[in-house]
C-alpha cells in the first residue's frame, strides 16, 4: 500500500513523531501501460573479479521517480533480493549525475527527480556477485555464470511488472555459449541481444552461459522444443550416455502423460556441472536453475540422491509458474509475497517431482522406496516440534521467518517442512482417491484437471484452497477442506498414506542406500532415530532430536564430539559403540565432546541399536504403491 508523504506528515502530526515523517513513499503498482521500453545491457565479462555491470535506460517523465532493486524473488517465496551486492549506483539525465536517495524504510527503493527536458534516465550500477558460498550462492567462475535478472536489473515503481517491455542484451566473455529460454534477436561479437520481453517474463528467463557448453534435445521433433543446455568446469563433464539421455527424454514423456498439456512455448533445463558454482534448483515458466557436481552424468550411481532435482523443476512450469496460489502471484517484485499455499505449489511439487524420478527412471523402484522411507520417517519420528507445537501450515511462513538460515534445533523449530509434509499429504490424498473411487481414481487425475489445462498457456492462472478442495470433490466428493486442514493445521505423524498404499515404516540396524548417500553427502553419521544425534564432518554435531536420548544426556548442536569410548572419534566408531550398548546394557555410550573452549564427558544411557528407516510390504492390502510409481 502507497504511503505518500501528505499523508506521512499527517501521521507523524497525529502521533507526534515530528522528525520521523519520513515513512516509505512507494507507488503501488497500476495495471497500465509503461511508456517506452526498458534498455538493458548486462556486461558479464569480468569474471576474474566476479563483477556483472549494468547499464540500463529508462524513460521516465520530468518529476519524482522511485526506482526499485527486485526484493521478492519468485522461487524463493521471500524478500531474498541480494541488495547488499548492489554498488557504484548512478543516475544520469541527460548527460547530467542526478543526486538520488535510498528510502530509508524500504532499502529497495531508490528516489530522484528527473529533470524538465529530459524523458528519462540512464543507470549504471555493479552487481558484486559472492566471492564464496558464505556470502552467498556463487554465480561466475572462470567457467561459466549465472545471469538472474532479479540481481541484475533496477525498474521504475508504479506499473505492473508485466506491463514494462524490455530489451535485455548480455555481453559474454570472449567464446562462451550460453543456454536461455530467452530469444536471440541478433549477436554481435559476444553480445547476445534479445528479442522484446516483458519485465515479469524477463526475471522468470536467466541465463547459464559458459566455455564448456553442451546443449541437447530432450524431445526430438517435437513442435514445443524442449532442451537440456549444460555448463560444466571441464569439458570431459559433459559426456552423456545413451541410457541417462533416455531417462531424461523419458521425464519429458511421463509429465505430458500426466498432464495432458503444457505451459511454455519451448523449455529448456538449465544445468550447471561445478564444483566452483553453487549449486541450485529454481524454477521458471519456460527454463529452471538446475545445478548439481560435477559427477552427474560421469559417476551416475554416485549422483542418485539428487537426480529428483531436474523432475522437480521442471513440474512447477505447470504447479507453482502456470497455476499459483493466488497470494503468490504479485504485481511486481517489491510486493509482499503470501505463501500460505506452499504446502500445493511445494508440497504437491516434492511429491510428483519424486514420482516421476521413478516413472522416468531416472531413480530405480528400490531408490525411490528408500528416499520415500527417508522423508516418511521424518513425519514419524524425526520432526517433535510438529507432534507438539507447530503445524504444517505455519511452516509456510519460513521462506520469510528464516530465510534457509541454519537452525539451532531444526528438528523442533521445523524449516519449510510444506515440501516433504506436503509430499506425504499428497500420497495419502492418492491412496483416498483411489479408496473414494473403488480404484477408478488417482491423483494423476487431480493433476490433469488442476494444472492440466489451457494447453500452450504461459500467463498465470491462480488459485485458493478453494479451488483445490473443490477439484478433488469433482473427481471424488468427500469433505476434503476437513481433510487437508486436519493435515495442516494439526500435530502428529504424516505417515497414514504409507500404509493405506499397502506397505509399512520399519527401523533396522542395517542403513539403506539412500542413508549411505545422504552421509556420504553431508560427511556425517545419521543416527537421528537412535541416538537422537546427526554428527557431520570431524564430529561438530549437527541437530540433535528434541527430548531424543542425546538430548536428554547434555548433546547440543555446535558441540565437536572428540571421542568415544576413550577413542578417537570417527563415524564408525561412534555406530559400534550404539551397537555395542545395545548388546550390554550395563554401558552407556560414553562422550568426550568439545563445547567452545571446554571439555566434558557425556554418558548417553541408550540401548536401542542403530535404527534406520525402510519400506516394508504389508501382507493383506493391495499393493497400490506399485501402481503409482509405475510408468505411464
Amino acid at each position: 500500500m502507497k504511503v505518500t508523504r501528505l499523508a506521512s506528515a499527517m501521521v507523524a502530526a497525529a502521533f507526534g513523531l515530528g522528525s520521523f515523517a519520513a515513512l516509505a513513499d512507494v507507488a503501488a503498482p497500476q495495471d497500465v501501460p509503461y511508456q517506452g521500453t526498458l534498455k538493458i545491457n548486462v556486461d558479464a565479462t569480468d569474471i576474474a573479479h566476479r563483477i556483472f555491470r549494468v547499464h540500463e535506460v529508462i524513460p521516465a517523465a520530468p518529476g519524482p521517480l522511485t526506482l526499485l532493486y527486485p526484493e521478492w524473488i519468485p522461487g524463493n517465496h521471500s524478500p531474498t533480493g541480494p541488495i547488499s551486492k548492489l554498488a557504484g549506483l548512478v543516475v544520469k539525465a541527460n548527460g547530467t549525475t542526478l543526486p538520488w536517495t535510498r528510502d530509508q524504510f524500504n532499502v529497495y527503493a531508490f528516489h530522484v527527480d528527473v529533470p524538465q527536458g529530459a524523458s528519462g534516465v540512464e543507470v549504471d550500477f555493479q552487481y558484486l556477485s559472492p566471492l564464496s558460498q558464505r556470502e552467498g550462492r556463487v554465480v561466475m567462475t572462470p567457467e561459466m555464470l549465472d545471469v538472474q535478472w532479479s540481481a541484475n536489473t533496477i525498474y521504475p515503481a508504479g506499473y505492473f511488472a508485466r506491463q514494462i517491455n524490455t530489451e535485455p542484451s548480455v555481453k559474454l566473455p570472449t567464446g562462451w555459449q550460453a543456454g536461455t529460454a530467452l530469444e536471440v534477436a541478433s549477436r554481435d561479437g559476444d553480445t547476445l541481444n534479445f528479442k522484446p520481453i516483458n519485465y515479469d517474463d524477463l526475471v522468470d528467463s536467466p541465463i547459464f552461459a559458459g566455455k564448456y557448453f553442451k546443449r541437447v534435445d530432450l524431445d526430438p521433433g517435437a513442435s514445443t522444443p524442449v532442451h537440456i543446455d549444460i555448463v560444466a568446469d571441464d569439458p570431459k563433464f559433459l559426456e552423456i550416455k545413451p541410457e541417462q539421455l533416455k531417462v531424461h527424454q523419458n521425464l519429458v514423456q511421463q509429465m505430458y502423460k500426466m498432464y495432458g498439456a503444457h505451459h511454455y512455448d519451448h523449455y529448456d533445463f538449465l544445468l550447471s556441472l561445478s564444483e566452483k558454482m553453487g549449486g541450485e534448483g529454481l524454477e521458471h515458466h519456460r527454463s529452471s536453475e538446475d545445478g548439481t557436481g560435477t559427477d552427474y552424468f560421469t559417476d551416475w550411481e554416485k549422483s542418485a540422491l539428487g537426480r529428483d532435482l531436474l523432475s522437480h523443476e521442471f513440474n512447477h512450469s505447470w504447479d507453482g509458474k502456470y497455476r499459483r496460489g493466488a497470494d503468490l502471484a504479485t504485481p511486481n517484485f517489491n510486493v509482499p509475497m503470501g505463501d500460505s499455499l506452499l504446502w500445493v505449489y511445494e508440497g504437491q511439487t516434492q511429491f510428483w517431482g519424486q514420482v516421476m524420478a521413478a516413472r522416468s527412471g531416472m531413480w530405480t523402484t528400490d531408490q525411490t522406496h528408500d528416499m520415500l522411507a527417508f522423508v516418511a520417517a521424518t513425519y514419524d519420528q524425526g520432526r517433535p516440534g510438529l507432534a507438539s507445537w507447530r503445524n504444517v501450515q505455519d511452516t509456510t511462513n519460513d521462506p520469510t521467518i528464516a530465510q534457509r538460515s541454519p537452525l539451532p534445533y531444526r528438528n523442533y523449530q521445523g524449516s519449510e517442512d510444506y515440501y516433504s509434509a506436503g509430499q506425504m499429504i499428497w500420497l495419502e490424498v492418492d491412496s483416498k482417491l483411489r479408496e473414494l473411487s473403488g480404484g477408478k481414481k488417482t491423483i494423476d487425475d487431480f493433476g490433469k484437471a488442476f494444472f492440466g489445462v489451457n494447453p500452450g498457456k504461459w500467463d498465470v492462472d491462480t488459485y485458493t484452497f478453494e479451488d483445490v478442495t473443490k477439484t478433488l470433490n469433482g473427481i471424488a466428493p468427500f469433505d476434503w477442506a476437513s481433510y487437508l486442514r486436519t493435515r495442516l493445521d494439526g500435530h502428529g505423524s504424516l505417515i497414514g498414506g504409507i500404509a493405506s498404499h499397502g506397505w509399512k515404516l520399519v527401523y533396522t540396524d542395517k542403513p539403506s542406500a539412500a542413508v549411505k548417500a545422504i552421509e556420504m553427502r553431508r560427511h556425517a553419521a545419521d543416527l537421528t532415530y537412535s541416538l537422537g544425534v546427526s554428527v557431520g564432518k570431524g564430529g561438530d554435531i549437527g541437530d540433535v532430536l528434541w527430548d531424543g536420548p542425546a538430548f536428554k544426556a547434555g548433546l547440543s548442536p555446535g558441540m565437536t564430539i572428540v571421542a568415544v569410548n576413550s577413542h578417537d572419534y570417527d563415524a564408525d566408531a561412534l555406530k559400534d559403540a550404539v551397537t555395542a550398548a545395545a548388546k550390554d546394557r550395563s554401558q552407556p555410550i560414553e562422550l568426550l565432546v568439545k563445547n567452545f573452549d571446554e571439555y566434558q564427558t557425556i554418558r548417553i544411557d541408550y540401548h536401542g541399536g542403530l535404527k534406520y528407516p525402510h519400506l516394508m510390504r504389508e501382507e493383506g492390502k493391495p499393493d497400490t504403491l506399485t501402481a503409482l510409481l509405475k510408468p505411464r
